[in-house]
């Protein structure tokens, strides 16, 4: 696989030589049995795949190659780059301007651009209508474009199956920024709607299978479906893609939900599903399933509680922590910043999207054990501190370099 040139600053000694070492040993990524690091009482137990994925690796050389490349000009983003405080923070600092916030909030008048400013299009993507929007101003859309390519997967198996005449499902949260982009894409091929949940799934299979009044479907998911939609008609024949970065388990549960509701409403026999239910197979990226399923096998190891890092706006950061929510006491946290001491840190409440200073997260025990892993969009650096930080709690943190040179 491609490797990027990414600012020193985001790179840690500690987990590269960890992460190289564990690649020569599982070259299939078939061991998702976490990285087992000791220092005196604490043991921290890393997650064996976590922190950047190809494209916030692709997206991050990019934007920084354009940044240094066009000194002078005005450079903008279209909204965060990637949802990490740090790395949206040095852009910021290299003099970068975002256009929009993550919600799509305008900042900066659209016709405050001149033809040559510089766009970057986050790794998200974004919609058809921004681009044509951007064009019109004279700006090339697409020169400095980050969107992952594993999020223009999504994209064009929504048109290949939409040029096969089945409307698309996307299981996604609607206002994310790479929802809404895809969303944008798909409905210009064909009927689109979005379901962010299985509570929604299981409303939508409803209307699959008329059970519910069909003028009821128009406010129920309003903002949802593309121009046009037909519930009578645009339910018939389906197929579902997904936001890549959502709970790879909850997408499957939805495309199967789907998938029975259409079967049953049809009465068809296995051999004829794909009549009425497009295969579409997973559409995650393969960071995401490799992240969720080294949390579930870090899961199966007898623990204390879990840390989790990565920004609070991150989603697929929010999903590790679900995973480890329905095990162990959890701490969702941005940087080792949030680690005030050992009795005391702050963490986020990503379900009441509320920061918490709690007490007490340290166990009052001889030897404690913790789980450790990152969102896709975190530096290793970043979980490199938290380990310091950790480890310097008990007085112990020399041995962290120690453990560097051992991996190396």
């Amino acid at each position: 696989m491609k490797t990027f040139n990414v600012p020193i600053i985001y790179r840690s000694p500690l987990i590269s030589a960890i992460k190289q070492q564990r690649k020569q040993q599982d070259k299939m990524k078939k061991d998702f049995t976490p990285t087992r690091l000791e220092f005196g009482p604490l043991t921290i137990l890393l997650a064996r795949h976590f922190g950047f994925c190809y494209g916030v690796e692709n997206a991050i050389e990019i934007a920084f190659r354009t940044v240094e490349e066009n000194e002078g000009k005005r450079i903008f983003l279209l909204s965060e780059m990637i949802h990490n405080p740090q790395v949206n923070s040095d852009l910021l600092s290299r003099g970068v301007r975002f256009l929009m916030d993550t919600s799509g909030k305008q900042l900066i008048p659209w016709e405050s651009l001149q033809p040559e400013d510089i766009v970057i299009i986050p790794a998200f993507g974004t919609t058809l209508e921004i681009e044509a929007r951007l064009e019109s101003l004279g700006i090339a859309p697409l020169k400095y474009n980050t969107t992952c390519p594993f999020v223009e997967r999504v994209w064009n198996k929504a048109e290949q199956i939409g040029g096969k005449d089945y409307t698309v499902i996307v299981h996604g949260k609607p206002k994310h920024e790479e929802t809404r982009a895809t969303f944008s894409h798909s409905r210009s091929h064909t009927p689109t709607i979005v379901v962010k949940d299985m509570e929604q799934t299981h409303r939508l299979a409803a209307y699959i299978r008329e059970e519910a009044p069909a003028e009821g479907f128009y406010e129920e998911f309003k903002g949802q479906y593309s121009e046009g939609f037909d519930v009578t008609k645009h339910l018939g024949r389906v197929g579902v893609v997904n936001q890549t970065t959502m709970l790879a388990s909850e997408t499957q549960a939805i495309a199967d939900y789907v998938r029975q509701a259409i079967q049953e409403h049809y009465q068809l026999p296995d051999d004829r599903i794909a009549e009425r239910f497009a295969d579409t197979r997973d559409t995650l990226c393969y960071a995401t399933n490799d992240n969720q399923t080294a949390v579930t096998g870090m899961l199966n190891v007898e623990a204390d509680l879990a840390i989790v890092v990565g920004g609070y706006n991150s989603s697929n950061t929010s999903h590790l922590v679900e995973l480890c929510e329905e095990k162990l006491p959890t701490y969702f946290i941005s940087s080792e910043e949030k680690l005030i001491s050992p009795k005391e840190l702050l963490h986020y409440d990503f379900h009441n999207h509320e920061e918490l200073r709690s007490s007490g997260y340290l166990p009052q025990k001889e030897n404690i054990t913790l789980l450790l892993t990152s969102g896709a969009s975190c530096p290793d650096a970043i979980v490199e501190a938290v380990i310091r930080k950790l480890a310097g709690f008990f007085g112990l943190e020399h041995l962290v370099d120690e453990t560097a040179a051992a991996w190396a």
